[in-house]
């Protein structure tokens, strides 16, 4: 019998840590949004417009990469305390890939790193 793959996703808009939660153990790593601080000076220097469209590719490729690593699981739980968990799902919900992978939202306050992989366990050990 396959050993389900449970991962937990604490994200905002521009980081998420990932969470892989296997025999009672957390590893995790951390992914990042590449639009930084000076770039988003630099095209907003140039263009707003300039400076949304690229914000919103960079945002585009932040989501797709998550979305890469959810893939590979079987029962997802995506929390934190913006919206763009739900940004997150709408991307994958329209996708035929993810219909057999248990994903799930909880919305949470900012959490530490302590109290994240606390979350993962306890919402992992109910299931």
């Amino acid at each position: 019998m396959k050993k389900l793959s449970k991962l937990g996703i604490y994200m905002d808009h521009s980081s998420a840590e990932l969470m892989n939660f296997k025999d009672n153990i957390i590893t995790s790593e951390v992914v990042n949004l590449n639009f930084t601080h000076k770039q988003k000076e630099n095209s907003l220097s140039r263009s707003e417009h300039i400076m949304h469209n690229k914000q919103q590719r960079e945002q585009s490729i932040y989501y797709h990469e998550l979305a890469d690593v959810i893939k590979k699981n079987d029962h997802v739980v995506i929390f934190g305390p913006t919206e763009a968990k739900i940004e997150l799902f709408n991307i994958v919900k329209m996708d035929q890939s993810f219909s057999k992978i248990k994903i799930e939202l909880v919305n949470s306050d900012k959490l530490t790193d302590t109290q994240r992989h606390t979350f993962v366990k306890n919402y992992f050990a109910l299931k």
